[in-house]
């Protein structure tokens, strides 16, 4: 099974666990928590690197997620691919990690509480894609 298909895998299982801010494990994961269990699943080693410094729900920087996502070994792409960590603008100034699926994606959605997964496009502004491998 290939890396993004193992990446979307893991994410899919992880459906219906717990919202719960700065959540790292299967009791409970935020859009940060969600992206480093599915690139663990699929064999990524540097999920710590995801936070550098930690990070807030709001008041964060675009360039505070992209370091993050550059030093996990990430790396942005033009055209989304099942696997990809899909970055979003869920509101001012608050920044969201969506897992694209093909067919949707998959997120950490606090206002459900739970993973879920969403057909077709993203309902905020898309503001990069990132992939991690080739």
């Amino acid at each position: 099974m290939k890396r993004q298909d193992r990446i979307v895998r893991t994410a899919r299982a992880l459906i219906g666990v717990p919202f719960r801010l700065h959540g790292r494990d299967a009791k409970g994961v935020d859009c940060i928590g969600l992206a480093a269990l599915a690139l663990a699943g699929a064999g990524h080693r540097n999920i710590g690197a995801l936070t550098p410094g930690g990070y807030s729900v709001r008041g964060g920087t675009l360039a505070r997620f992209v370091e993050g996502l550059s030093a996990a070994g990430l790396r942005p792409v033009r055209k989304c691919r099942p696997g990809d960590m899909i970055l979003v603008r869920a509101g001012v100034a608050q920044f969201h990690l969506m897992i694209a699926t093909g067919e949707g994606h998959v997120h950490a959605h606090a206002g459900l509480g739970r993973v879920v997964e969403k057909p077709g496009q993203s309902p905020w502004p898309v503001i990069a894609k990132f992939r991690w491998g080739r």
